[in-house]
């Protein structure tokens, strides 16, 4: 009787995923298939980065954690966050869960914070949403050490959004964000509207806030390379779907799906003088989710396409430790894989 790998026996001491996403589809009124059956997992203390240009699905996927889509989108699949089914929570329960058990910081941070309302009063909206026994002077406590703890002095929590930097905005953003000591944060673009510096500086602090508490972080990015300085894992989506799978450092440093490839492409890297002088880029845009085209989403504007493209939609399978949809995935070294 033939044994079983080692490598396909569960290993019953690792923990549980923090996070898990079972082929779900989220669709809007019309009908739009804004998500197309993705299947992921979060682990304790892991940062998993979401990649892929506008409309390819990445924030609806997110926005299913907290049940934030709109009463006429349509919801398949399960979304287990910490073993629990989100779908099949009460409203009490998600109101419950969101800011304490999992948080979001939403892009666009001048956006998101109510503009006449004291920064100081919206992080102490979501504490005491969640502690109404607080007293008042326990709870300006808490919201000044917060402040401290984001890098900002106690005394922004008197200042309106409009007196404060791009970047303290977005500070004051990740402090709510952990007001309530949540164990999931989901950054949706937290940093698209900021400076190359001032980037950097909320991403170091993300990485600390994530070691010092032991967070799980979702990082929504189009940007490959803010993805690899930052995250463990990169998902790549496109047209709902995750078309590749794998480390920051296999993503970034070597994508086997083209899309991916040109993700990794369109940001030249310093010192490269061939990008320097010839910026790759892709034509077109990511095609309408209502108007699909047969097989392969990608293949209209693949270089790399064949007929068999236009045939069935490649699903994700394993390759070389990542895994990939595609026909017809690169190299390591940038040729064909055979």
């Amino acid at each position: 009787m033939a044994t079983q790998a080692a490598s396909d026996v569960p290993d019953e001491t690792a923990p549980s995923p923090v996070l898990e996403f079972d082929d779900v589809r989220v669709t809007y009124a019309g009908p739009v298939p804004a998500v197309r059956g993705v299947t992921l997992s979060l682990a304790p203390g892991e940062i998993l980065g979401i990649a892929g240009e506008s409309g390819c699905g990445k924030s609806t996927l997110a926005s299913t954690v907290l049940r934030l889509q709109p009463a006429s989108a349509s919801v398949t699949g399960e979304i287990r966050f910490q073993g629990q089914n989100v779908a099949a929570m009460k409203w009490s329960e998600v109101r419950a869960m969101r800011w304490a058990g999992a948080s979001m910081i939403f892009q666009g941070a001048l956006h998101a914070l109510n503009p006449v309302r004291r920064v100081g009063d919206q992080i102490a909206e979501a504490i005491r949403t969640h502690d109404r026994s607080i007293s008042d002077a326990d709870l300006t406590a808490r919201v000044g050490g917060l402040l401290e703890e984001v890098g900002l002095p106690r005394t922004r929590a008197r200042q309106y959004p409009h007196e404060l930097s791009g970047g303290q905005r977005q500070r004051v953003m990740i402090a709510m964000a952990l007001a309530c000591g949540p164990e999931l944060i989901i950054a949706d673009e937290p940093t698209t509207a900021l400076d190359v510096m001032v980037q950097e500086q909320v991403l170091s602090l993300l990485r600390e806030l994530v070691r010092e508490r032991s967070l799980s972080l979702v990082f929504i990015s189009h940007d490959l390379s803010v993805l690899g300085s930052l995250c463990d894992r990169i998902a790549v989506m496109y047209a709902g779907k995750v078309v590749e799978l794998g480390t920051a450092e296999q993503i970034f440093g070597a994508p086997r799906h083209p899309y991916a490839g040109a993700l990794s492409a369109a940001f030249p890297r310093i010192g490269d003088r061939a990008a320097r002088y010839a910026p790759a880029g892709l034509p077109g845009d990511p095609p309408d989710v209502t108007d699909l085209p047969p097989g392969c989403a990608f293949a209209p504007r693949c270089a790399r396409r064949v007929e068999e493209c236009d045939g069935a939609e490649p699903e994700l399978r394993p390759l070389d430790g990542v895994e990939v949809a595609c026909l017809r995935p690169l190299e390591r070294t940038g040729g064909e894989s055979r």
